[in-house]
């Protein structure tokens, strides 16, 4: 899952894309999977971030994101259909993953980018100490001290430019489903100073990660963990980060939760969940990596932050669809681009 990026040298916009999107697009994003919910905003209808009728949110496009850059390798060698099917990924927000040295200037240079495009950012914190629980995406912050001073780095660089902020996928259910690797009083004590300082930031929107509706099945089970790990003092949760449970599963399970917590929001990641959660027939239902690559799926709904429910403030792409969940099922390292899977996801996505 962490961020990987080079720079393309040259940028192909979709045909389809509307000319009044081409400058911004090519100056910092303009976002195409928000225009496809364009009715919404102009019947003024919905909610996001809070009610009925709320304001449409653009949410930033990166045109050097992998799938753009491999839209135009494609379309260089002739393979024009599969370009246009990589389209379907490039053409929409995408979360930023920060990881590892530098936050501070990997921040500000995300921000600064789509605050000169006049949209928000999505930006996942994600170095804590003992990430993963030492699984595919392991790593993170060397001490307490060292993930502290990282934490200042990242809100330094978020400054005033706006930005939804997810901290740190998988970190709290974790904990909740049994890590050994963590003592729970400091992995929490870690989440709540994160949410505390990057919430200081005027325009940050923070969603504390909970995990997903298949993993704790129980949503109070997350409740004395998240409020320990600091959900009172953010925006609210994150659910089904780079996971694949349906809207329907998560937005059931998140009012749970939100009940639970006291009415708390939450946003739902919708990258890859267009066909649902992957089961293994042929073991007998049963695959302990049911999350890690499966075959079959499918992009989800669109980014919007109209989703006419009061709690749920956003849908977004958080996990970034062809990125590789770990060297499973022939898959390269966690976070490593892997264009066969993309396509796939984008062949299998619902128009």
């Amino acid at each position: 899952m962490p961020r990987l990026r080079r720079s393309p040298r040259s940028i192909t916009l979709p045909k389809w894309l509307p000319r009044a999107c081409v400058a911004v697009l090519l100056v910092g994003g303009c976002s195409v999977g928000a225009l496809g919910e364009r009715s919404a905003r102009m019947s003024g209808t919905g909610a996001g971030a809070g009610g009925e009728g709320a304001a449409f949110e653009l949410l930033w496009v990166d045109p050097r994101s992998s799938a753009s850059r491999q839209a135009v390798e494609w379309r260089a060698v002739g393979r024009d259909a599969d370009a246009a099917l990589m389209d379907r990924i490039a053409s929409r927000p995408q979360a930023e993953w920060v990881t590892g040295a530098s936050p501070r200037t990997a921040v500000q240079a995300v921000t600064m980018a789509v605050a000169r495009a006049g949209r928000t950012a999505v930006l996942v914190a994600y170095d804590i100490p003992g990430r993963d629980c030492g699984q595919y995406s392991g790593g993170g912050a060397l001490t307490v001290s060292n993930y502290r001073a990282w934490v200042d780095e990242f809100a330094a660089g978020l400054g005033d430019r706006a930005a939804y902020v997810i901290v740190e996928p998988d970190a709290v259910a974790q904990v909740v489903a049994g890590c050994a690797q963590v003592v729970a009083a400091d992995r929490y004590g870690l989440l709540a100073y994160a949410v505390e300082r990057i919430k200081r930031q005027p325009q940050a929107r923070v969603y504390l990660d909970a995990g997903n509706s298949g993993w704790i099945p129980e949503p109070t089970r997350l409740v004395e963990a998240l409020r320990a790990a600091g959900v009172g003092r953010a925006d609210g949760f994150a659910l089904n980060v780079s996971n694949f449970r349906t809207d329907t599963d998560s937005r059931a399970y998140g009012d749970a939760l939100s009940k639970a917590l006291g009415g708390t929001h939450y946003v739902v990641d919708t990258s890859r969940n267009g066909d649902g959660p992957y089961t293994d027939t042929s073991a007998g239902g049963t695959d302990a990596e049911s999350w890690c690559n499966p075959p079959g799926r499918a992009l989800g709904t669109p980014p919007t932050t109209v989703t006419g429910h009061p709690r749920l403030d956003a849908r977004l792409w958080i996990k970034r669809p062809g990125e590789s969940d770990g060297t499973c099922r022939g898959g390269p390292a966690a976070g490593q681009w892997w264009p066969s899977y993309a396509l796939e996801l984008a062949r299998n996505a619902r128009p």
